[in-house]
Protein backbone atom coordinates (compact mmCIF):
# COMPACT_ATOMS: atom_id res chain seq x y z
CA UNK A 1 0.00 0.00 0.00
CA UNK A 2 0.77 3.52 -0.92
CA UNK A 3 1.95 5.88 2.08
CA UNK A 4 -0.63 8.72 2.53
CA UNK A 5 2.01 10.80 3.95
CA UNK A 6 4.88 10.61 1.55
CA UNK A 7 5.38 13.53 -0.59
CA UNK A 8 7.52 12.02 -3.32
CA UNK A 9 6.65 10.59 -6.44
CA UNK A 10 9.79 8.78 -6.34
CA UNK A 11 12.26 7.81 -4.06
CA UNK A 12 15.32 5.79 -4.21
CA UNK A 13 17.74 4.11 -2.24
CA UNK A 14 20.75 2.03 -3.33
CA UNK A 15 19.89 1.75 -6.77
CA UNK A 16 22.57 -0.50 -8.35
CA UNK A 17 22.21 -2.07 -11.97
CA UNK A 18 24.81 -4.52 -13.10
CA UNK A 19 25.69 -6.50 -16.68
CA UNK A 20 28.34 -8.90 -16.18
CA UNK A 21 31.24 -6.75 -15.21
CA UNK A 22 30.03 -3.30 -16.00
CA UNK A 23 28.44 -1.07 -13.65
CA UNK A 24 25.78 0.86 -15.39
CA UNK A 25 24.00 2.41 -12.61
CA UNK A 26 26.32 2.43 -8.82
CA UNK A 27 24.70 3.48 -5.77
CA UNK A 28 22.16 6.04 -6.61
CA UNK A 29 19.99 7.36 -3.63
CA UNK A 30 17.71 10.40 -4.57
CA UNK A 31 13.97 11.59 -4.30
CA UNK A 32 12.23 13.50 -6.53
CA UNK A 33 8.87 15.17 -5.16
CA UNK A 34 5.46 15.19 -6.23
CA UNK A 35 5.02 17.97 -8.59
CA UNK A 36 8.47 18.22 -9.12
CA UNK A 37 10.58 18.69 -12.90
CA UNK A 38 13.78 17.29 -12.66
CA UNK A 39 16.69 16.64 -15.70
CA UNK A 40 18.64 14.17 -15.79
CA UNK A 41 22.36 15.32 -17.41
CA UNK A 42 25.49 13.24 -18.64
CA UNK A 43 27.31 11.74 -21.21
CA UNK A 44 26.06 9.12 -23.00
CA UNK A 45 27.15 5.68 -21.19
CA UNK A 46 26.19 7.88 -17.76
CA UNK A 47 23.39 5.35 -16.63
CA UNK A 48 20.27 7.79 -17.35
CA UNK A 49 18.68 5.38 -19.32
CA UNK A 50 19.03 2.71 -17.47
CA UNK A 51 18.06 4.26 -14.29
CA UNK A 52 14.77 5.21 -16.08
CA UNK A 53 14.23 1.63 -16.98
CA UNK A 54 14.66 0.79 -13.45
CA UNK A 55 12.16 3.14 -12.56
CA UNK A 56 9.81 1.84 -15.19
CA UNK A 57 9.79 -1.44 -14.42
CA UNK A 58 11.15 -2.68 -17.50
CA UNK A 59 14.86 -3.70 -15.81
CA UNK A 60 15.44 -5.57 -12.82
CA UNK A 61 17.50 -4.40 -10.18
CA UNK A 62 20.76 -5.69 -9.13
CA UNK A 63 20.37 -4.22 -5.72
CA UNK A 64 18.90 -1.43 -3.89
CA UNK A 65 15.11 -0.60 -3.71
CA UNK A 66 12.60 2.54 -4.42
CA UNK A 67 9.44 3.45 -4.46
CA UNK A 68 6.61 5.08 -6.94
CA UNK A 69 4.11 7.72 -4.90
CA UNK A 70 5.20 5.58 -1.74
CA UNK A 71 4.01 2.26 -3.65
CA UNK A 72 6.50 -0.75 -3.98
CA UNK A 73 7.67 -2.10 -7.53
CA UNK A 74 7.35 -5.50 -6.59
CA UNK A 75 3.78 -5.49 -4.97
CA UNK A 76 2.09 -2.45 -6.85
CA UNK A 77 3.37 -3.05 -10.27
CA UNK A 78 -0.31 -2.65 -12.15
CA UNK A 79 -0.88 0.39 -9.63
CA UNK A 80 1.91 2.32 -10.68
CA UNK A 81 1.63 1.29 -14.38
CA UNK A 82 -1.81 3.00 -14.08
CA UNK A 83 0.39 6.36 -12.94
CA UNK A 84 3.22 6.66 -14.69
CA UNK A 85 4.06 7.48 -18.98
CA UNK A 86 7.22 6.96 -20.69
CA UNK A 87 8.28 8.35 -23.91
CA UNK A 88 11.69 6.43 -24.85
CA UNK A 89 13.67 5.64 -27.63
CA UNK A 90 10.68 3.17 -28.68
CA UNK A 91 7.78 4.52 -29.80
CA UNK A 92 5.51 1.93 -29.00
CA UNK A 93 3.15 2.17 -31.75
CA UNK A 94 1.98 -0.34 -34.36
CA UNK A 95 3.17 1.14 -37.73
CA UNK A 96 0.27 -0.61 -39.83
CA UNK A 97 -2.38 1.30 -37.32
CA UNK A 98 -3.52 4.92 -37.89
CA UNK A 99 -2.21 7.42 -35.21
CA UNK A 100 -6.30 7.68 -33.93
CA UNK A 101 -6.55 3.36 -33.90
CA UNK A 102 -2.91 3.75 -31.80
CA UNK A 103 -4.73 5.94 -29.23
CA UNK A 104 -7.85 4.77 -29.14
CA UNK A 105 -5.80 1.25 -28.28
CA UNK A 106 -3.92 2.26 -25.76
CA UNK A 107 -7.08 4.19 -24.05
CA UNK A 108 -8.85 1.09 -23.95
CA UNK A 109 -6.26 -0.49 -22.31
CA UNK A 110 -5.73 1.78 -19.56
CA UNK A 111 -9.79 1.75 -19.50
CA UNK A 112 -9.67 5.64 -20.16
CA UNK A 113 -13.52 6.42 -20.07
CA UNK A 114 -14.38 7.78 -23.94
CA UNK A 115 -11.44 6.03 -25.48
CA UNK A 116 -12.35 8.08 -28.60
CA UNK A 117 -12.72 11.12 -27.04
CA UNK A 118 -9.96 11.27 -25.55
CA UNK A 119 -7.81 10.16 -28.01
CA UNK A 120 -9.53 12.87 -30.10
CA UNK A 121 -8.73 15.28 -27.85
CA UNK A 122 -4.99 14.45 -27.87
CA UNK A 123 -4.51 14.60 -31.56
CA UNK A 124 -6.06 17.90 -31.62
CA UNK A 125 -2.77 19.46 -28.89
CA UNK A 126 -0.42 17.55 -30.75
CA UNK A 127 -1.70 19.09 -34.24
CA UNK A 128 -1.96 16.05 -36.03
CA UNK A 129 -5.99 16.26 -36.33
CA UNK A 130 -5.21 16.19 -40.77
CA UNK A 131 -2.79 12.77 -40.23
CA UNK A 132 -4.98 11.33 -37.26
CA UNK A 133 -6.72 8.21 -40.21
CA UNK A 134 -3.27 7.84 -41.43
CA UNK A 135 -1.04 4.82 -40.82
CA UNK A 136 2.09 5.84 -37.97
CA UNK A 137 4.17 3.98 -40.23
CA UNK A 138 4.17 6.40 -42.90
CA UNK A 139 4.82 9.59 -40.17
CA UNK A 140 8.09 11.22 -39.66
CA UNK A 141 10.29 10.97 -37.09
CA UNK A 142 8.95 14.45 -35.28
CA UNK A 143 5.24 13.18 -35.87
CA UNK A 144 5.77 9.63 -34.49
CA UNK A 145 7.51 11.62 -31.66
CA UNK A 146 4.15 13.50 -31.24
CA UNK A 147 1.79 10.32 -31.70
CA UNK A 148 4.32 8.55 -28.69
CA UNK A 149 3.79 11.85 -25.99
CA UNK A 150 0.25 11.21 -27.00
CA UNK A 151 0.30 7.51 -25.67
CA UNK A 152 2.14 8.12 -22.96
CA UNK A 153 -0.35 10.35 -21.70
CA UNK A 154 -3.07 9.26 -22.73
CA UNK A 155 -4.04 7.60 -19.44
CA UNK A 156 -3.56 11.20 -17.85
CA UNK A 157 -0.56 10.06 -16.16
CA UNK A 158 0.77 11.39 -12.49
CA UNK A 159 4.59 10.91 -13.30
CA UNK A 160 5.97 10.90 -16.97
CA UNK A 161 9.22 9.31 -17.61
CA UNK A 162 10.94 11.09 -21.00
CA UNK A 163 14.11 9.43 -22.10
CA UNK A 164 15.74 12.11 -24.51
CA UNK A 165 12.05 13.44 -25.75
CA UNK A 166 13.70 16.21 -28.08
CA UNK A 167 16.14 14.00 -29.96
CA UNK A 168 15.34 14.31 -33.48
CA UNK A 169 12.01 16.42 -33.38
CA UNK A 170 11.40 18.96 -36.06
CA UNK A 171 10.73 22.58 -34.84
CA UNK A 172 7.22 21.85 -35.15
CA UNK A 173 7.37 18.91 -32.73
CA UNK A 174 10.07 20.52 -30.57
CA UNK A 175 7.03 23.65 -29.89
CA UNK A 176 4.18 20.81 -29.26
CA UNK A 177 6.55 18.95 -27.06
CA UNK A 178 7.59 22.06 -24.82
CA UNK A 179 4.20 23.25 -24.92
CA UNK A 180 2.68 20.23 -23.39
CA UNK A 181 5.46 19.62 -20.60
CA UNK A 182 4.25 23.38 -20.02
CA UNK A 183 0.94 22.29 -19.14
CA UNK A 184 2.04 19.31 -17.55
CA UNK A 185 3.77 21.60 -15.18
CA UNK A 186 1.67 23.54 -14.51
CA UNK A 187 -0.68 20.91 -13.81
CA UNK A 188 1.80 19.84 -10.78
CA UNK A 189 2.81 16.25 -12.36
CA UNK A 190 5.87 15.10 -11.88
CA UNK A 191 8.53 14.41 -14.54
CA UNK A 192 11.91 13.10 -14.31
CA UNK A 193 13.93 13.93 -17.88
CA UNK A 194 17.06 12.57 -19.74
CA UNK A 195 18.43 15.30 -22.15
CA UNK A 196 21.84 16.47 -23.56
CA UNK A 197 20.02 20.03 -23.98
CA UNK A 198 21.35 21.50 -21.01
CA UNK A 199 19.82 24.98 -22.24
CA UNK A 200 16.02 23.16 -22.75
CA UNK A 201 16.88 20.87 -19.58
CA UNK A 202 17.36 24.45 -17.39
CA UNK A 203 14.15 26.27 -18.59
CA UNK A 204 12.13 23.29 -18.48
CA UNK A 205 12.85 21.68 -14.68
CA UNK A 206 12.84 23.22 -11.47
CA UNK A 207 15.96 21.09 -10.71
CA UNK A 208 18.83 19.00 -12.00
CA UNK A 209 21.10 15.67 -11.60
CA UNK A 210 24.54 15.06 -13.38
CA UNK A 211 25.00 11.50 -13.72
CA UNK A 212 28.30 9.97 -14.72
CA UNK A 213 29.58 6.30 -15.23
CA UNK A 214 26.26 5.51 -12.92
CA UNK A 215 26.74 7.84 -10.04
CA UNK A 216 25.89 11.41 -9.30
CA UNK A 217 28.27 13.78 -9.64
CA UNK A 218 26.20 16.55 -9.17
CA UNK A 219 23.05 17.85 -8.24
CA UNK A 220 21.41 21.56 -7.54
CA UNK A 221 18.19 23.84 -8.48
CA UNK A 222 17.75 24.78 -12.32
CA UNK A 223 17.07 28.23 -11.59
CA UNK A 224 20.23 30.97 -11.25
CA UNK A 225 22.02 28.11 -12.60
CA UNK A 226 24.74 28.86 -14.76
CA UNK A 227 25.10 26.91 -17.81
CA UNK A 228 28.64 27.73 -18.88
CA UNK A 229 29.80 26.22 -15.89
CA UNK A 230 27.44 23.49 -15.72
CA UNK A 231 28.40 22.43 -19.16
CA UNK A 232 32.06 21.76 -17.82
CA UNK A 233 30.69 19.25 -15.66
CA UNK A 234 28.43 17.33 -18.27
Amino acid sequence: MANPGSNNAITASGLSKKFGAVRAVEDLSFSVAVGECVALFGLNGAGKTTLLRLLTGSLRLTSGSFSIFGLDPDRDDLEIRRRIGLISHQSFLYDDLTARQNLEFYARLYAVPDAAGRAAELLDKMELGARADDAVGTFSRGMQQRVSLARALVHRPQLLFLDEPFTGLDPRAARALRAMLERIRNERRTILMTTHDLARGLELSDRWIILSRGRILDQGRSAGTDMDSLRMEV
